[in-house]
């Protein structure tokens, strides 16, 4: 049991390691998103991903470390939780208190993270929300019928569809 713990405590170190180097990407992120920087966008996101694709890894072995720790407790990965282990070391101290000081710093790192992903979310939307906005004036543009000018007289001489002499709102007058 003391190994599947130690590896526990590294593999838990190693992914609260990713998500502290994750943050200042993350805030780099924010930045580039504000200037609207689609080529630093690229890249960092690159490097964000190669980021997360480390801690779902360190994820998917933790998971693993879990499921054997079950198996020696005789108890179920699915309800094994940090907390729940960390009550069942009462008898360890040294172990516990190691897996309670871990938790709490990640849980710390996490939340930091889970803040600037959502302000970046945000910024994200609310840019989408603008090309949207940008996309249907340029098509409603596009589908006004003609320009309207007037002269010194402040009458119209409309220069769209149905212009000429004798026509009143697109129809011929004479008609």
């Amino acid at each position: 049991m003391a190994s599947l713990m130690d590896d526990l405590l590294t593999t838990l170190e190693g992914e609260k390691e990713i998500y502290k180097e994750l943050i200042p990407v993350s805030e780099r992120k924010t930045e580039i998103l504000v200037k609207g920087d689609l080529g630093e966008l690229e890249a960092v996101t690159q490097e964000e991903q190669l980021l997360i694709e480390k801690a779902s890894a360190l994820g998917k072995k933790r998971e693993a470390v879990i499921a054997n720790i079950g198996v020696v407790l005789n108890k179920d990965a699915g309800v094994l939780d940090l907390k729940t282990l960390s009550e069942l070391l009462a008898k360890q101290p040294e172990e516990r208190e190691k897996l309670i000081t871990l938790h709490d710093s990640l849980r710390i790192v996490m939340k930091r993270l889970i803040e600037v992903n959502e302000q970046n979310k945000n910024l994200i939307e609310n840019s989408l929300e603008m090309i949207e906005f940008n996309m249907n004036f340029i098509q409603s543009t596009r589908m006004s019928p003609g320009v309207n000018n007037y002269d010194r007289n402040a009458t119209s001489t409309n220069y769209g569809y149905g212009s000429g002499i004798g026509t009143v709102g697109g129809f011929d007058a004479k008609q």
